[in-house]
């Protein structure tokens, strides 16, 4: 099993580092919607601290939407997704490893990249710790819960604007606690219920969410 797992690993993080182009379109956008904010609105520096938590979430849900497509697309069109169904292995097994391979390449970019960006918001240091914390545990859960809708929506042609409406809805708890641990750094107030509440959301995604993205190719594919 282990073995199983690290082999797809292996072999999705050597295709992501290979498009390496597609990360950085996906890191650029994450940062320019973050640094235009401000000079959009012309927000002065209390509104842009109270703004930040908010505004690093839906940076990141966004990019992690325009990545999303690729998490499944190219094995479903190579072939290799049929071969992964026919095969005697665990298929929730082969989909966590997809997910962890996606999250590496792409959702950890977000966490390392994040700290720059909440400087430059003028959020206190004394946060950046927190807000790291929430979204190295939020990130990985959005790419949990995307996969079960990426793999929902593999076989439609334009699955783009239905994916949106499937996971959205189900990216708000994850919003909402994340930004809520932000906010409770920034403001000086306990934030460790927050930051618990990410982690059993994160917990139960691993438990969870491999069968549901099985059984979602499964029909996808059927």
């Amino acid at each position: 099993m282990l073995a199983l797992f690290w082999a797809v690993l292996r072999r999705d993080l050597l295709l992501a580092f290979r498009q390496r182009g597609v990360l950085v379109h996906h890191l650029m956008f994450f940062l320019l919607v973050v640094a235009l904010f401000p000079l959009g609105t012309a927000a002065d520096q209390s509104v842009l601290v109270a703004v930040s938590p908010a505004l690093i979430w839906m940076a990141v849900l966004l990019a992690a939407l325009l990545s999303l497509q690729r998490l499944f697309r190219p094995d479903y069109e190579d072939g290799t997704l049929e071969q992964y169904l026919l095969s005697p292995e665990p298929l929730a097994l082969i989909a966590l490893a997809k997910v962890t391979a996606y999250w590496l390449s792409s959702g950890l970019v977000f966490v390392i990249a994040s700290p720059l960006l909440i400087l430059l918001l003028g959020v206190p240091p004394r946060a950046v710790g927190v807000m790291m914390a929430s979204l190295a545990l939020g990130t990985p859960t959005l790419g949990l819960i995307g996969a079960i809708g990426t793999a929902l929506t593999l076989s439609l042609p334009r699955a783009g604007v239905l994916l949106s409406l499937l996971i959205f809805p189900l990216y708000v708890p994850i919003l909402i606690f994340g930004a809520g641990a932000m906010r409770a750094a920034i403001s000086g107030l306990p934030y460790a219920g927050a930051l618990d509440l990410l982690g059993a959301l994160l917990a139960l995604g691993i438990i969870g969410a491999p069968w549901a993205i099985a059984a979602a190719l499964r029909i996808s594919l059927e």
